[in-house]
């Protein structure tokens, strides 16, 4: 079983120095803004390094938001803002509005938008291993346990942190509730394809892969349906591969379920539902090749010659043909006109997200350190507010294809 995955870009974001000269009034305070430069652009770095793991990806992330939180939280336990949560501007680009930035003067924020990388890069991790040629059943968790995480990243964000943003979202961006839906269906959806390709290698009950197959095209439906009321320029790439996902899980769902159906006998059923297994294959195919045409943010792909695609066709091929020749032979059964009803509930392998939390405040945050911040000696002019001609390169990052005809082998 292959996977491959559509992919939309990283968030970018302009440089941000932290010098607040004046304001931070002792070597301790100086020392934070320091080791917040400086593992904020490690982190960056990291986004786009093919080397980076997800150990490596979690020692930094820990440190650049442990350092962060001291911008956030308050140091004494009482209700009170952090006196430092507004003194910096942060300007961040959206994974499929390009260029235009958005900025707010505001550490939720910075905390949100590079929380939401983390969690695409964890997705890009699972693409990539995804891709490899004869891919470990270590690696295979390693893709299931990813996608997890990164909708556990994107949960957290959305219940906990973004309705903490005095600046409210807006239409269309990143933050705001469909995107963020998507994402996390999206990334249950893929993890349970991993599930499937497991069920499949180890040759579960075909009633098993069947609603288990059912239940990720409803995942891609879903994801499908929340993005529908934006705009297609931005998200139309996007929904063409959710789409042709429902119609690929869709004949399998059917294909599986044909299988469950000869098993008990009932043959011109099977038939019937491995018709209905091709119909959905067939629009699976037309898909991949609008997917392949449509402009927009993501991965370029032609789906539809990987091996994730090209085996499922002759799956359905090969058991449809072995139905009509047990009819032929043995049944005799009429093939009925309607399609069997899917009414199936899978009962294992069902995807949840992995819960998050944000590290905890760095030890180096004290009360004294905060009270060396003296936001009275601030410059009048706000020197922390970017330049508005302020530009904001995009990440470079490797388009994310599986190699040719190759694809995920759970061994």
């Amino acid at each position: 079983m292959t996977h491959w995955f559509h992919r939309n870009p990283l968030k970018a974001t302009a440089p941000v120095s932290f010098n607040f000269y004046g304001v931070a009034t002792t070597p301790a305070a100086t020392k934070i803004c320091n080791d917040l430069r400086l593992s904020r652009t490690r982190l960056l770095e990291l986004f786009t390094d093919l080397s980076c793991n997800p150990e490596m990806m979690k020692n930094a992330t820990d440190l650049y938001f442990s350092l962060l939180q001291g911008f956030i939280l308050s140091l004494d336990d009482s209700s009170q803002e952090c006196k430092l949560r507004y003194v910096q501007n942060f300007k961040w680009t959206d994974t499929l509005q390009g260029q235009v930035p958005s900025a707010q003067q505001d550490a939720v924020f910075e905390l949100i938008s590079m929380g939401f990388n983390v969690a695409l890069w964890y997705t890009k991790y699972a693409s990539r291993l995804a891709g490899k040629e004869d891919i470990t059943e270590d690696e295979a968790k390693d893709v299931h346990r990813s996608l997890k995480i990164a909708a556990g990243i994107f949960k957290h964000l959305k219940e906990s942190h973004i309705p903490k943003l005095i600046t409210p979202v807006e239409k269309g961006r990143d933050l705001e509730a469909r995107l963020i839906d998507s994402y996390i269906i999206q990334c249950q959806a893929e993890a349970q394809e991993v599930t499937i390709a497991r069920a499949i290698e180890l040759k579960h009950n075909p009633g098993l892969i069947a609603a288990l197959a059912y239940e990720t095209a409803n995942f891609y439906q879903k994801a499908d349906q929340t993005l529908s009321s934006l705009d297609p320029t931005y998200a139309g790439k996007w929904r063409k591969y959710l789409n042709l996902k429902t119609c690929f899980y869709m004949a399998y769902a059917y294909c599986y379920h044909g299988q469950t159906l000869l098993a008990n006998d009932k043959c011109g059923e099977a038939i019937r539902s491995l018709q209905e297994s091709e119909k959905f294959f067939a629009k699976a195919e037309a898909l991949c090749k609008e997917y392949g045409e449509t402009k927009g943010p993501g991965t370029t792909a032609k789906p539809s010659g990987h091996l994730f695609f090209r085996k499922l066709g002759s799956l359905i091929k090969n058991t449809l043909e072995k139905c009509q020749r047990e009819n032929g032979f043995i049944y005799f059964q009429k093939v009925p006109a309607e399609a069997p009803q899917l009414e199936l509930k899978a009962n294992y392998g069902l995807v949840e997200p992995v819960p998050f939390e944000f590290p905890a405040l760095n030890a180096h945050w004290t009360p004294e350190t905060l009270t060396a911040f003296d936001l009275t000696k601030r410059p009048k002019d706000d020197a922390a507010k970017p330049k508005p001609d302020e530009e904001v390169k995009p990440l470079k990052e490797p388009d994310i294809k599986p190699q040719k005809d190759s694809g995920c082998q759970i061994s």
